[in-house]
């Protein structure tokens, strides 16, 4: 049915008995047809092919038909389109022939007999399509025998010959085939409507051992999502990347967002911040690729001007590799508690990019630290003097915190901002009472 390059290059077309082909290229491996993976593989085609036109059917066992008359103004014409739906054939890993004709069974068999043209009226479409050969319009082998026992050759010698006698003879079918071909007939279709979730699977052509080398056979599975996601006009916040072994159990690498998104190269980048803390326990043979969660994803507004401080989805996807790198837990927000005692006085929450300051959450505290120390750390004080690589200079305060007395965790402190031999800034304490004691609790940025 089909070879590759190499075995293309040895001689190898298709066509030839596998007999024949294993003794042009004694190393030529031989894969048996799969007829339900190639539909699986053009129903993925076809959720992808959705984001240019709602109308897509499937023409089996191996085309799709598109009406795009009402969407070529948006896309920039039907070359652009047809370059966009090309490239991104390509992208997914299929080679494809894309065609244009005012008819639908006329663009597939053009594209079938690889004439990529663009054919945009019906007296061009039919002598188009009076030059291809009879097999597109013809699959019964006995019917196509028997024309070309009385010389037909060509779709345009089927066309020539009397109606009445073909009708008799070969049956109604064939006529009207042709004829909804030319455009003299209606040629309804049912179109493909894509599921409510996404789930691919690619098989791979040889086990892989090292997870950064399926990077590029998981980008195939972003950009299928990335169109099926655009024909919803839906974007995603989690995905599951699973790798299949010959035996083993899959692994399962969660993907998470912290806005939906639909950008395949994004994806690609958070694969590979994943699949670089992944160590392979076995060879991988096959990558599937789900997403269960679709949400509605808006456009975002452009700004008239450039924002020097960069535009929100920037940050996100900072967040989102630094997740994918680090794991979900690592990253997160910082939220505000009503509480005296710095230690306790923020805890770790969900992160939101876009939060203002709610009313009243500013709290009337002195000035305080970037960073906290998970325990204070004692220090020594030297001639009444504390001392943290030398000695230090108290710039402000004291900031007087009691706090605690209820819970048991009682507090009696006095801090100061102060200056190190080196210039840092550091958030120092002194405990009150006979026992007391100086403390470094924070570092200024």
């Amino acid at each position: 049915m089909a070879c590759d390059g190499r075995a293309r290059a040895r001689g190898v077309r298709p066509g030839i008995a596998a007999s024949a082909a294993r003794a042009l290229a004694h190393d030529l491996v031989v894969r048996p047809r799969d007829r339900c993976e190639e539909t699986e593989a053009l129903l993925g085609v076809a959720g992808w092919a959705a984001q240019f036109t709602p109308s897509v059917a499937l023409d089996l066992p191996d085309a799709l038909v598109l009406e795009v008359s009402g969407s070529l103004k948006l896309f920039g014409g039907v070359d652009r389109m047809r370059a966009s739906l090309l490239e991104g054939c390509g992208q997914m890993g299929f080679t494809a022939l894309a065609a244009c004709a005012p008819t639908a069974r006329g663009a597939a068999w053009l594209a079938r007999a690889g004439a990529e043209r663009c054919i945009e009226h019906a007296e061009a479409l039919e002598s188009a399509l009076a030059a291809l050969p009879l097999h597109l319009a013809v699959r019964a082998a006995d019917t196509l025998e028997a024309l070309h026992a009385i010389g037909a050759r060509t779709v345009g010698d089927l066309a020539a010959l009397p109606r009445d006698g073909l009708a008799r003879r070969f049956g109604q079918a064939l006529l009207d085939d042709l004829d909804r071909a030319h455009g003299r007939r209606a040629d309804p279709r049912a179109f493909y409507v894509p599921p409510a979730k996404f789930h691919a699977r690619l098989d791979l052509p040889a086990e892989v051992t090292l997870a950064e080398s399926l990077l590029f056979a998981a980008r195939r599975l972003f950009v299928q999502l990335e169109g099926f996601l655009a024909a919803r006009a839906g974007g995603v916040r989690r995905l599951e990347l699973r790798l299949f072994h010959r035996e083993a159990t899959a692994i399962v690498l969660p993907i998470g967002l912290v806005a939906p998104s639909r950008d395949a190269a994004h994806f690609t980048l958070l694969a590979r911040e994943r699949l670089g803390t992944v160590a392979l326990a076995a060879p991988v043979r096959a990558l599937a690729l789900a997403a269960d969660d679709i949400v509605p994803l808006t456009g975002a507004p452009l700004a008239l001007f450039v924002d020097e401080n960069g535009r929100p989805e920037d940050w996100q996807k900072l967040v989102e590799r630094l997740r994918a790198r680090l794991g979900t837990a690592s990253v997160h927000g910082v939220g505000i508690v009503a509480e005296h005692r710095p230690e306790y006085a923020s805890h770790a929450c969900e992160l939101t990019l876009a939060r203002g300051r709610e009313k009243g959450e500013e709290a009337k505290v002195g000035l305080r630290p970037f960073w906290l120390l998970a325990a204070p750390r004692p220090i020594a004080e030297i001639g009444a003097v504390p001392h943290h690589g030398g000695p230090l200079k108290l710039l402000a305060g004291p900031e007087r915190i009691e706090s605690g007395w209820w819970d048991g965790g009682e507090v009696a402190r006095d801090y100061f901002v102060a200056q190190t031999p080196a210039q840092a800034l550091v958030w120092i304490y002194r405990t009150r009472g006979a026992a007391g004691g100086w403390f470094l609790h924070g570092l200024f940025a």
